[in-house]
């Protein structure tokens, strides 16, 4: 996937690199509370100073920018999105996710605990098994969600929508926060593919309480979460995979996919 000019600014920007393995000693916040932001690339022109200062980017053999591919399963009545559509405190999404530059692949179950901090639980997997679930990515799926819930998910899954997209990876220097931006967003199911505009990213802030450095940074310049924007509910809405997504027009609007795509 080619860099716009916009990414390339963020990718050129004088932060300090971090190795990944230093990255993973103090950042892993596989239990965090999230905030996401759609951000546009004047803004985060603007942020860079004020993040430059508090962070460092992830850099692997030279490389800033990572390329990320990933597959969601859904069942047939798509729980999991209208779970989120519907704001249900217990939902789950399941996904196996691709880092292409490094090679590696994982089972993904991300939930929500009764505080709403976000509980993510990764399992390494076949590159070959990407975009299904085998018995052991089976298994894994069924543990994360009966340890946390106290009940057993018992539902099939079925790949539902793929996406590729690129992204920068920020650690504070003090404390564990991390800060993902997200850009060049390609959604694809159903035959269809959409995208997001080249100069409007989609940033995540990971924080121990859900108001860390960068939440304030952004703040700073007149940024708030946007409501409804999970990447997987936006793609699916985009690419007409449901017919109800009420609850996410705030993050197509941001996103500027009302106007280019007729989503209704």
């Amino acid at each position: 996937m080619s860099t716009t000019a916009s990414f390339e600014a963020l990718v050129q920007a004088p932060f300090r690199p971090i190795t990944l393995a230093a990255l993973n000693a103090k950042a892993a916040m596989l239990e965090r509370l999230d905030n996401k932001y759609v951000v546009r690339a004047d803004v985060l022109r603007e942020a860079l100073p004020a993040l430059v200062e508090r962070f460092d980017m992830l850099e692997i053999d030279g490389r800033r920018a990572f390329t990320y591919e990933t597959c969601y399963f859904d069942d047939a009545e798509r729980r999991s999105y209208f779970d989120h559509h519907q704001g249900r405190r217990q939902r789950m999404k399941v996904r196996v996710r691709k880092y292409s530059d490094a090679g590696l692949c994982f089972v993904e179950v991300k939930l929500k605990d009764k505080r709403g901090v976000t509980v993510k639980k990764r399992l390494p997997y076949e590159l070959r098994n990407y975009g299904r679930l085998d018995r052991k990515a089976r298994a894994h799926v069924e543990d994360s969600y009966r340890t946390l819930y106290g009940q057993p998910f018992g539902r099939p899954l079925e790949p539902v929508l793929e996406m590729s997209y690129q992204r920068l990876t920020l650690v504070a220097r003090d404390g564990g926060e991390r800060l993902t931006i997200d850009g060049g967003i390609r959604f694809f199911a159903g035959g269809e593919q959409r995208a997001t505009d080249d100069d409007i990213f989609i940033v995540e802030t990971k924080s121990a309480n859900g108001n860390g450095i960068a939440d304030k940074i952004l703040r700073a310049l007149h940024q708030h979460p946007t409501n409804g924007c999970s990447k997987y509910c936006v793609g699916m809405s985009l690419t007409g995979a449901v017919n109800k997504h009420n609850r996410f027009l705030p993050a197509l609007r941001k996103l500027g996919a009302l106007d280019r795509h007729d989503v209704h």
